[in-house]
């Protein structure tokens, strides 16, 4: 496979999970919070300004997009997160979302496979509109279940970091650790492997296409 189409199919697997804008989104509260803090040591400030952040984010893809299940989402998960920070007093408490969205997703992930209904299967599926064929398809579900592994793999090393420095109050660097091991850089790992997976499906890769076509 040349360079040429592997780039262009990275970037359509890309733009298949939101592109830039998720990515954005995903990262800016945490970043902005964890930088706010450091500067102000004011809990309810670097909150407010992290809400801030993201609102104006969710501003431009509801604009943009009319993506708006997605802009409340990313705006509920950020508030929360500012309530518990902010509620309590403890700047800390403004990634225990993070590592709580980490440890669930990788228990559903986890618990998906040994009933053979892998999460990824079911999010393919879903891309292609054919929500159950694929598991009449023994090889192809044996992918999604690797697939769904590695996600799994991915939320327990996650959740193995942040959870002792979330105990231990260590807040710069479970900020760090929630943006690499929680955000963007380890998801787009899982995707790209993922990718390399299930390359060799048409079906699959028209599917990814398709919600790419969607997404811009």
């Amino acid at each position: 496979m040349s360079l040429d189409v592997l780039s262009r199919k990275s970037l359509s697997l890309f733009s298949a999970v939101g592109g830039w804008r998720t990515v954005a989104e995903g990262v800016a509260s945490r970043v902005v919070f964890l930088i706010a803090y450091l500067l102000t040591r004011q809990v309810w400030t670097s909150a407010l300004i992290a809400v801030g952040g993201v609102a104006v984010l969710a501003a431009v893809r509801v604009w943009t997009d009319r993506r708006y299940w997605s802009a409340v989402i990313g705006l509920a998960i950020v508030g929360g997160s500012a309530l518990l920070a902010g509620g309590t007093g403890q700047a800390i408490n403004f990634y225990l979302p993070a590592v709580l969205i980490q440890a669930v997703q990788g228990a559903v992930c986890l618990l998906s496979m040994p009933v053979r209904w892998p999460l990824v299967g079911l999010a393919m599926g879903a891309v292609r509109r054919d929500r159950f064929g694929w598991r009449r398809d023994p090889v192809l579900r044996r992918r999604y279940q690797l697939c769904t592994a590695i996600f799994v793999v991915k939320c327990t090393i996650a959740t193995a970091v942040q959870l002792p420095l979330y105990l231990t109050e260590q807040t710069t660097a479970l900020g760090i650790a929630a943006t690499l091991l929680g955000g963007a850089p380890s998801a787009g790992v899982c995707i790209y492997l993922c990718w390399r997976i299930l390359r060799n499906d048409r079906a699959t890769t028209s599917g990814w296409g398709s919600m790419a076509m969607r997404e811009q």
